[in-house]
């Protein structure tokens, strides 16, 4: 087939193919019947991923290269920020921007173990997960209902002479107080880190600007696992404006090496055998002199083949995002007597990842989620409801170490037991959406 062909004329034509192959046998969307599966989420993609996948597998490079450099450009572009690094997932993000704030190289303010982080119990355990490992202190603050965020008021309770940072998610795309919790970092010399993998394309007012979530505080992260806002099936990132923490960011991403230079690139400082590191002999070889403790977190030119695919679509899933959003919002206003709905945090535009709902007084969580799953609807929990309650914290609970509580939780409690969420994402169209707010308001009228 390609004995006459030259190698790129080849590789049109195999791409060509693919393409074909993609608009024929994926994506061919079935007209939806009542009691058809409905995910909370789900890949939307089409050929154009397809072909940037098969391409970057045909160069068979395999670990980052061009793809990888294309997409860090392209999202810092979109974010508006100076620095954007590519990892392995959005868990392997949070844990990089937090081990980023123990680097030596921040002196003073860097983060030492028994020091303490302000969090919340209400979210994903793998923004707390980094805090606990090293051995700093995640000091838990309740949240509010409606939007499920931080608890502003109770920051300065939570201060102590050992708090060095506030590390939050922005819960299910909808901001926190970006304006108060920054205010109150910058107030007593914190780092602010913002966990954005359920936000990316979220908008805040900020001083008068209108901001991307993610780039407020002084690092922060995605997640591109398939649920998330776009995909590359697994994948995450870091982004920030300081040098410095970029600097530390890609030291600890790839292997805590001093070097810097890219994959299958040598001497590009001119320098790589003739300075002193540490106690290692003159001259010894850059390449492997090491900074930091650090890791491989990198992803795979295939991962960012298909981001740079996903990234160029990205803003039309946040505008369906929201329109779905919208429709049940004004869809289930009748049930506000038995449903508390969301509602966005004040000087934001959410970029919605799931609609939130708590029962109120006289329905049952546990029946209207059943009744929703048993019509093919999927649901989700606020992800660990309160994560101290969990199996991972019974030997800390049992020692009464390794975490400290500000107040009593009580809100994030609620969410425990009485709140869950269904899905908003791009892929779904009106008549899902329809369905879903009639199958709730059948379950409660």
């Amino acid at each position: 087939m390609f004995e006459n062909m030259t190698e790129q004329q080849a590789r049109e034509q195999i791409l060509k193919e693919v393409s074909a192959y993609c608009d024929t046998f994926h994506n061919q969307e079935k007209p939806f019947a009542e009691g058809d599966r409905i995910p909370y989420a789900s890949r939307v993609y089409d050929h154009d991923e397809m072909v940037n996948l098969v391409d970057a597998a045909l160069e068979f490079w395999l670990t980052s290269g061009r793809y990888t450099d294309e997409f860090e450009k392209k999202l810092a572009s979109y974010l508006g920020v100076r620095f954007c690094s590519l990892v392995n997932s959005g868990s392997s993000a949070n844990l990089l921007a937090f081990m980023t704030l123990t680097s030596p190289l921040l002196k003073e303010r860097a983060i030492r173990r028994g020091d303490e982080v302000i969090t919340v119990a209400a979210g994903f355990p793998t923004t707390v997960t980094p805090i606990i490992q090293f051995g700093a202190v995640p000091v838990f603050v309740d949240v509010t209902m409606g939007q499920y965020n931080i608890d502003v008021t109770q920051l300065e309770n939570a201060l102590s002479d050992k708090t060095k940072a506030v590390m939050l998610a922005h819960t299910l795309g909808n901001p926190f107080d970006l304006a108060a919790v920054k205010a109150f970092c910058d107030a007593h010399n914190l780092w602010l880190v913002e966990d954005n993998c359920d936000a990316l394309g979220s908008e805040y007012t900020i001083d008068g600007k209108t901001k991307l979530t993610g780039t407020v505080g002084d690092i922060g992260t995605s997640s591109f696992y398939p649920p998330h806002h776009m995909t590359m099936g697994e994948g995450g990132a870091v982004y920030t404006n300081d040098p410095l923490l970029h600097k530390i960011i890609r030291s600890m991403r790839d292997w805590g090496r001093d070097c810097s230079c890219p994959s299958g690139t040598d001497n590009l400082c001119g320098h790589r055998f003739d300075k002193q590191y540490g106690e290692l002999p003159l001259g010894y070889d850059h390449k492997y002199v090491y900074s930091h403790f650090g890791y491989n977190l990198k992803a795979t030119d295939l991962q960012a083949a298909i981001g740079c695919a996903q990234i160029e679509k990205f803003p039309s899933f946040v505008k369906l995002r929201r329109e779905h959003f919208d429709y049940l919002h004004a869809a289930l206003e009748g049930l506000a007597d038995k449903l508390l709905l969301p509602s966005a945090c004040a000087h934001s535009n959410p970029s919605w990842f799931g609609f939130m709902l708590t029962c109120l007084e006289g329905v049952d969580r546990s029946g209207l989620v059943k009744h929703l799953e048993n019509h093919g609807i999927q649901t989700r929990m606020l992800f660990s409801g309160n994560l101290t309650k969990h199996p991972c914290f019974d030997e800390m609970r049992e020692s009464g170490k390794g975490y400290r509580i500000v107040g009593d939780l009580a809100n994030t409690d609620r969410i425990m037991n009485d709140s869950f969420w269904i899905g908003v994402y791009p892929g779904m169209n009106e008549e899902k959406l329809a369905y879903m707010a009639k199958q709730i308001k059948e379950y409660i009228m």
